[in-house]
């Protein structure tokens, strides 16, 4: 697997390596001693999640305040732009985004950690996305930042404005967010 930290610092794009021939292809798509080498940590994965989505769908910007979650994100069929937004209000980086094409053809990942917001826009016809967290989904304490926050100033790869669930049109402006300390 390669490694690549990201530009904020916790935030990592990994590569698995894939073997294939003219019947297809294998790759681990999760090792947990890899992982942890990998991140510089251990972590404990407790749930899976998989979403489908069609084009131009944008996911997020999502977090929870308190049972906060890493998550460590993929996808398995179409494309995607996955961004992480650092919300750790102590952090040099804060307010900074990331952002990496995952799709099925290139099955790159990436793990975003505890104390950041994510989301993900739909490039291709459809998308089906992976994702593994550190702690469950706890409705109380989920929190979204507006997909267009001019401070933050994210350059999604889209034409048009995308379609958003009624929760993610209600998301705050950075200034506005609850954030980590």
């Amino acid at each position: 697997m390669r490694v690549t930290p990201l530009a904020i610092n916790d935030v990592f794009l990994l590569e698995p390596k894939v073997f294939g021939d003219e019947r297809g292809f294998f790759f681990e798509s999760f090792n947990q001693q890899q992982f942890e080498q990998a991140i510089g940590r251990a972590v404990t994965f407790v749930q899976d999640n998989h979403s489908r989505s069609v084009k131009g769908v944008l996911r997020g910007l999502h977090y929870q305040i308190e049972q906060p979650q890493g998550k460590l994100v993929r996808v398995v069929q179409g494309e995607v732009f996955d961004v992480a937004v650092d919300l750790r209000r102590h952090s040099a980086t804060f307010g900074k985004w990331v952002g990496a094409h995952l799709s099925a053809e290139n099955k790159h990942q990436l793990w975003v950690p505890e104390g950041f917001a994510h989301g993900f826009v739909v490039l291709s016809e459809t998308a089906e996305f992976l994702y593994k967290t550190t702690d469950y989904y706890a409705p109380a304490h989920e929190r979204c930042v507006i997909w267009n926050d001019p401070q933050i100033n994210i350059q999604w790869p889209i034409e048009l404005p995308p379609s958003l669930s009624a929760k993610d049109k209600e998301g705050k402006n950075l200034a506005e967010a609850d954030v980590f300390s």
